[in-house]
């Protein structure tokens, strides 16, 4: 729904003067609208955000911080997602949690007072998928710990370049040109384009928690985050279920020493938990139905966030909100990316691979979702390929995964097998393997789609594997992980179950109560 400027302004629909009744309509209109309003706040407690579109518009608008969207190289760029076949497209959010201590403030909440005014990291990192039809939502996080490649990424304010690097925590991304390259290391790690992001700091967080209210989080014994050397959130709550918010919502956000096995998975875990019960609470108990208590998280939520150019605005996120609202309580699930420890720290599985995929091709997780209609054809090249040995192909090793090293020769011997079917400007490219879960074939323009379409068919790959991008230069064949050896290429069959490594937590389920290690109760 489109605000008026009027309704921006905080005014109704209808003008002043007319009959009481008349007056007594509107009034009942806005009463109407601040209620269907309290059930947008889906995108406040998940996101950090608020769009109580009609109050103090211009105000709320100044509060807003914004940054760039994406500032990692075009090449590490996912491809936009494409609209089904109703023409509906899906929405991926970046969700962003800063331990910047910029501020006395921060510094009090976030504590280590050597990191005061020093680069911010991305401690909490989370997708929000929303399906093009809106029925379900998806959340991924991916754990603090990661080791994952962060591509070059250049600050957009000072220009200063970053160069890319691998294997190293997932956190490090914010402090190399800010939130832009966080989004371009999760559109490098998933393939998934990223239409939006939502940053928050810890006070952000705790004026939020504390303008939303009471937040009812369960833990299975007496708990206290806390240890002889200082470290721990600080935590401390009796078994059973007590409603948080304020800075102590900010201490169950934050803790890891205590939960689980001491780890940041089980500080995710909690996250989960915690935003979860949010959203229960807020659409169950209508909790933000009062207009003062909307003002409040709006004034809260505009302050303490940063988000990209395209949410930059209360009228923007207001429309973003009246889409993720259709999105039932039951259809939400979340996960955590599937990993294995590598000596402290974590890595992404082939599970992982496959969860990433299926969020991808906007496949819901809860396994509920209703059989689609079958895929439309592949719609013609607009130019005609070449003959087959006129077309130039580059044949690229990506059978590299996360368990098995790359197949020794593989672009070589698949390059013979192309040259044999005629295809004599085939050429093995000699550069280090990569990993692609299944074999793609790219062309960079229009013009070559006809080629990279006919590449396809000499060797039996489906046409939906043939993908336009601006990495390559031209057709280029990734032999992936599914066709390691022989020369007949055999499409892997479809799995679309949720990994049960990615441990999905649906959010109507009340039952969930977090795992108190011995070491810390009290």
């Amino acid at each position: 729904m489109s605000l008026t400027p009027q309704e921006k302004a905080g005014g109704g629909r209808h003008g002043g003067g007319g009959r009481r009744g008349a007056r007594g309509t509107d009034r009942q209109r806005r009463r109407r609208r601040v209620l269907r309003w309290s059930a947008t706040v889906l995108a406040v407690v998940i996101l950090g955000t608020a769009g109580a579109g009609y109050l103090y518009y211009q105000h709320l608008n100044g509060n807003i911080k914004k940054d760039a969207l994406n500032i990692g190289d075009e090449k590490d760029r996912a491809a936009k997602t494409e609209a089904n076949a109703a023409g509906q497209t899906p929405l991926n959010i970046l969700l962003i949690g800063s331990d910047a201590r910029d501020s006395a403030e921060n510094q009090k909440l976030g504590g280590a007072k050597d990191t005061f005014g020093g680069p911010p990291l991305a401690d909490v990192q989370m997708l929000l998928h929303v399906s093009a039809d809106r029925t379900n939502m998806s959340v991924i996080s991916v754990p603090r710990d990661t080791l994952l490649d962060i591509p070059k990424c250049t600050d957009p304010d000072s220009g200063e370049k970053y160069s890319a690097l691998t294997h190293v925590m997932a956190n490090e991304s914010l402090r190399r040109g800010g939130p832009g390259c966080t989004v371009a290391t999760w559109e490098k790690l998933t393939d998934i384009h990223i239409d939006h992001f939502m940053m928050i700091d810890f006070s952000g967080v705790v004026s939020m928690a504390d303008a939303v209210g009471g937040v009812p989080v369960c833990v299975d014994a007496n708990i206290y985050s806390h240890t002889s050397a200082g470290k721990g959130s600080g935590l401390k709550l009796e078994k059973g279920t007590t409603s948080i918010k304020g800075k102590q919502a900010l201490q169950w956000l934050r803790t890891r020493y205590g939960f689980e096995d001491g780890s940041d998975l089980g500080r995710a875990k909690a996250q989960h938990q915690y935003m979860n019960s949010m959203v229960r609470e807020l659409r169950e108990n209508a909790t933000l139905t009062n207009p003062n208590k909307l003002r409040k998280l709006a004034e809260a939520a505009t302050k303490a966030i940063t988000v990209d150019e395209g949410l930059g605005t209360i009228a923007k996120m207001y429309d973003l909100a009246n889409e993720l609202k259709k999105v039932p309580t039951e259809r939400i699930t979340m996960t955590t990316m599937p990993n294995r420890y590598e000596g402290v720290r974590v890595v992404p599985t082939e599970d992982a691979t496959k969860l990433f995929r299926l969020v991808r091709e906007d496949i819901a997780l809860d396994g509920k979702d209703k059989k689609k209609p079958a895929a439309t054809a592949t719609p013609a090249a607009s130019d005609p390929a070449a003959a087959d040995d006129e077309i130039a192909v580059q044949v690229h090793n990506s059978t590299s995964t996360t368990s098995l090293a790359a197949v020794r020769g593989r672009a070589k011997a698949v390059t013979e097998l192309l040259v044999g079917k005629g295809f004599t400007k085939a050429v093995a490219d000699t550069s280090a393997a990569t990993a692609e879960a299944t074999t793609v074939i790219r062309y960079p323009s229009a013009d070559l789609q006809g080629d990279a379409q006919r590449v396809a068919k000499a060797l039996g790959i489906p046409t939906s594997a043939v993908k336009k991008s601006t990495s390559v230069s031209g057709v280029t064949l990734f032999v992936g992980a599914d066709w390691r050896s022989g020369t007949t290429y055999t499409a892997p069959a479809t799995d679309d179950r949720t990994p049960t490594s990615a441990q999905a937590i649906n959010a109507s389920d009340k039952s969930q109560c977090m795992h108190v290690d011995p070491d810390y109760t009290w």
